[in-house]
């Protein structure tokens, strides 16, 4: 029989447990799911009497609990998260660690990985890219970081530096680097001629500001003889979903540019309306594995009204919002509760776009300076000039 002590720690580790199942109803939708939750937290209960009874040591139940919590909670995605109380008391102050910042967007694969480094950051100078795993912040592991406070521990005043552990690939020794914290600027819509009668428009992140500058950009291109467009949204993995979505009315005339799928509801067209679809030249758009969130959103509504063709690697797949859901004892969930879907009613949060046209991105070494030659670039230059000849 177990001992009395046993049950109180495992009464104390369940509940709370107990809590996460109950919460929102986020473990099942029917009566039938919810009953199969409870048999893992009747397997949870037996684990947790297992390792007081038989651990080699005397059970630090702060640490098992807190362990528990963050397990719940990384089976979600890397943006749903468990904050316990110190963590949330920080949210609520609004103390984002500074305005400075190294220009990285993150995600959470085990340590902190890499989506992007946005152009002209310090990230950027230093040289990380998409993949890289960030596996210490100033000397602290981030094995148990969530994305939310890796973020705000590479954010500070600015001229402050902080101390980053990277591994890229399969190097078997990771590289220390300090990158220095900047007040960035928005980036601005840049655009060029790649090629006679094509321009080229790069768009680093998605803000406000985004459309209009297309809009006057594009005209400029027009006016220096493109007929045809390059919109490169390799690596831009910052801003907000809707000023994704607005870009896009500059280039869809009418149909449905996404779908918004939120827990328990029907899901919401977002449609093109009067006005929209002012810029009508052909089109690609290039990709890689560091596009993301606004920039997926963006490029799926373009693909997916054939207004564009896409060139390069599966996007990232991060597509959602997040809610904070908070907890008696003052911790809260952040949680993942809507996600976009493309015009044919795809999810790509977790999933990515798969482009219509597929180039790899070379490797690059830590260290190594990149190729000289853009094969993505080529890539879409030929396939307009081919379309162009047709």
């Amino acid at each position: 029989m177990m001992k009395i002590r046993g049950r109180v720690l495992v009464l104390a580790v369940s509940v709370p447990v107990i809590a996460f199942a109950a919460i929102g109803g986020f473990l099942g939708k029917s009566a039938l799911a919810r009953e199969d939750s409870y048999q893992y937290l009747r397997i949870f209960e037996d684990v947790v009497s297992l390792i007081n009874s038989n651990y080699v040591e005397e059970v630090n139940i702060d640490k098992v609990m807190l362990g528990a919590m963050h397990g719940l909670a990384d089976g979600l995605d890397p943006d749903s998260a468990y904050l316990d109380v110190a963590q949330v008391k920080v949210l609520d102050k609004g103390d984002a660690g500074g305005s400075a910042q190294t220009g990285l967007e993150l995600t959470r694969q085990y340590y902190l990985r890499v989506i992007a480094s946005r152009d002209g950051s310090p990230a950027a100078r230093a040289g990380l890219m998409a993949g890289d795993y960030i596996r210490a912040i100033d000397g602290q592991s981030t094995r148990d970081s969530t994305v939310y406070e890796g973020q705000r521990l590479l954010r500070g005043k600015a001229g402050t530096k902080v101390r980053l552990t990277v591994l890229r690939g399969n190097a078997a020794e990771p590289h220390d680097l300090e990158l220095g914290r900047e007040d960035l600027p928005a980036a601005p819509v840049k655009s060029r001629l790649a090629a006679p009668g094509i321009g080229y428009l790069r768009v680093a992140e998605f803000t406000k500001a985004t459309s209009d500058q297309l809009k006057a950009e594009v005209a400029s291109l027009s006016k220096a003889g493109a007929t045809r467009l390059i919109l490169d949204l390799r690596g831009t993995a910052f801003g907000e979903t809707d000023t994704g979505l607005a870009a896009a009315r500059l280039f869809v005339k009418s149909g449905v540019l996404t779908y918004r799928q939120d827990r328990g509801k029907e899901k919401e067209a977002v449609l093109a309306a009067a006005g929209d679809g002012a810029i009508t030249l052909t089109m690609a758009v290039l990709t890689d594995n560091g596009t993301s969130g606004a920039a997926e959103v963006f490029t799926a509504a373009l693909s997916g009204n054939k207004r564009a063709s896409t060139v390069g690697e599966r996007t990232f797949g991060r597509a959602a919002r997040q809610k904070l859901v908070r907890l008696p004892d003052g911790s809260a969930l952040m949680l993942t509760h809507l996600i976009y879907l493309t015009p044919d009613s795809v999810a790509i949060h977790e999933k990515g776009l798969v482009p219509d046209l597929p180039v790899d991105q070379p490797d690059v070494e830590f260290g190594q300076a990149p190729p000289t030659t853009d094969a993505m670039l080529d890539k879409a230059i030929e396939s307009l000039a081919v379309k162009a000849a047709a």
